[in-house]
This record gives structure tokens, sequence and C-alpha cells, in this order.
């Protein structure tokens, strides 16, 4: 590979234009052409600044038989370089995975509202609904939404699997030009995330406000739709919480802000791992309760009470995790 293509190589994988970088080398645009399209070659001044700005020694820009981009750090060779379209890859990505998951997470909300309402549908005289009707039909679209809901996590994990260094502990580092684009993507999102997340705030602090009103009447079918409509609130809130959250997450790990530095990232396994047990018990404790008593009607509580419990429960481990760090 001759000097030309690898300029062009170096150039277009730090997301510059030709203009930008003959700025940033102090010369014309049209000596930054010539030298791309081989009709003339740099000085050895500008070889240098040439190997300076792109991280890569001089003999790989100089000598044609070199092809491997040779770093100017030893250290730099077990670091992974995340170029531009890496990172417009990862960030296009995880977009996608955003809508998924968040899907997900409202389908696994809004799974026992059938049950809930021929439940409250067979009780009520108003409406000829047998229990053991409720209880099948309301159990067979609960588990339908959840196996819908399933493959989403389970795809959107599978697509991040070519990420998942970001997660871990593998030093990586962005090409140059790199950080400065996500930064502005992050500026640009910053709006966008805000707004979703006032919103899904106000709709959770909106959410019981259905369920108080039922309060004041003593019809039990009326009381059980506006646990429902509880929950559509709460599941339209949690949309907007994992949708600008994962979007936002994804930009934070490029740039290793916030939960993504090194040691938020360690903080955040424990949290995964305690947040795995949590849930694996809570999904036991239901299972053990419904079985036993056979109201599955009322034993989906559970579930309300583990999430309610489950922010107190992410503190503690966040208290433990930084007073080890300390």
């Amino acid at each position: 590979m001759i000097l030309a293509d690898k300029i062009i190589k170096l150039r277009k994988s730090s997301g510059l234009s030709q203009e930008e970088l003959a700025d940033k080398l102090n010369v014309s645009r049209q000596a930054v052409s010539k030298w791309e399209s081989a009709t003339a070659i740099p000085s050895l001044e500008k070889i240098l600044q040439l190997s300076e700005l792109f991280g890569v020694t001089s003999d790989y820009l100089l000598k044609d038989e070199i092809e491997t981009e040779e770093s100017t750090s030893e250290e730099n060779n077990s670091v992974i370089k995340i170029s531009l379209e890496t990172a417009n890859d990862y960030l296009a990505s995880r977009k996608s995975a955003a809508k998924k998951i968040a899907l997900a997470s409202v389908l696994c909300i809004l799974s026992p509202i059938t049950l809930l309402m021929l439940a409250g549908a067979s009780a009520s005289p108003n409406f000829s609904v047998s229990e053991t009707f409720a209880g099948v039909i309301g159990l067979i679209v609960l588990f339908a939404f959840v196996a819908c809901a399933v493959p989403l996590f389970m795809y959107s994990r599978f697509k991040n699997s070519h990420y998942e260094f970001l997660d871990k502990d593998i030093p990586f580092e962005l090409e140059y030009g790199v950080k400065g684009i996500v930064n502005e993507r992050i500026k640009q999102f910053k709006g966008s995330y805000t707004l979703y997340n006032i919103i899904g705030t106000c709709l959770c602090i909106f959410a019981p406000v259905p369920i108080i009103a039922s309060a004041f009447t003593e019809k039990d079918f009326l009381a059980i739709s506006m646990l429902c409509v509880t929950l559509v609130i709460v599941a339209v809130a949690v949309y907007m919480f994992v949708f600008a959250g994962v979007r936002y997450a994804s930009m934070q790990k490029l740039l290793k802000q916030g939960d993504y530095t090194d040691e938020g990232k360690k903080r955040n396994r424990l949290k995964e791992a305690v947040s795995s047990i949590y849930w694996g018990i809570a999904v036991a404790l239901f299972l053990l309760l419904s079985f036993l008593t056979n109201k599955w009607n009322l034993t989906w509580i559970v579930f309300a009470v583990a999430g309610v419990l489950s922010p107190v429960v992410m503190a503690i481990c966040n208290l433990i995790s930084k007073n080890k760090e300390n």
C-alpha cells in the first residue's frame, strides 16, 4: 500500500475531510488532495505530523511493504481502537435495540392485564364469565406476552455481542476525531433524553391516581379496571425510561462517562448480579405462592412489591460498592 492510500485510509477512519486534515497540518486542501492522488509527496516534517496525528509510526507511512498500521506506543497495541465507522454502527445498533428492549419491557408489564380483567369479570354478576375460563385465558395471554418479550430481549443481547467489550475491563480507545463526534451526538440527544425522563417521571407520579379514584367506589370490577389503567400508564413510563436510557448509555459507554467509567463498570457488575438473584427470588416466590394458593389473580402483587423495593436494593448495592472503593 502506497503512502497516498495510507493517508486516505487514516483520514477517513478518523472522520476527517480533506479540509479538516489540511487545517490540522497548516497546509492547503489542494496539498492534501495531491498527496492522496500521489501527484505530490508530503515533506518529512508533514510525515512526522501525520504520524503524530494518526498515532502511527513514520515507518508505516513511508514503507509500502508495511500494510498493517503500527502504533507509536507499544501499550496501545493491546488496546482496541474504535473507528468512526465502528462507533456509528454501534450507536445505530443500540438505537434499534432500545426500541426492542423498551417494547419487551412494556409487554412484560402489560402481560397480567387480561388475567386481571377476566378475573374481575368472573367475580362480577354483570358478566357471564366463569372463574376457570378467566384463569385459563388470562394465563395464556400472560405467557403469550412474555413469550413475545423474551425473544426481543435475547435478540437485542445477541446483536450487542460484538460490542460486549465495552461493558468489560477490556481497554479500548476512540480513534482521532471520534470522541468529538460522539460528544456532539450526546449533546444533541441530551434534550430528548431529559424530556423522555420528565414525561416518564410525571406518568409515574400520575399512575396511582386511577387506583385512588377507584377507592371511592365499591365496584370490584371498576377497581380492577383502574388497576389495569395504572399498569398501562406505568408501561408507557417504562418505555420512555428504557428507550432513552439505552441510547444515552451507549454514548456514555463510548466516552467512558457516568456509570461506564472503570469504577462504574465494577458497580454495574455487582448490581447486575444482585438484580439477577433478586428477580429470580421474586419469580420463585410468585410461582410458589400461586401454586400453593391457586390465586393467580392476586399473587402478581409479588412483582409490584418487588418493583417498589428494587430501587432500595440497588441503592444498598451502590453504597456497598462505594465503601469497598474507599
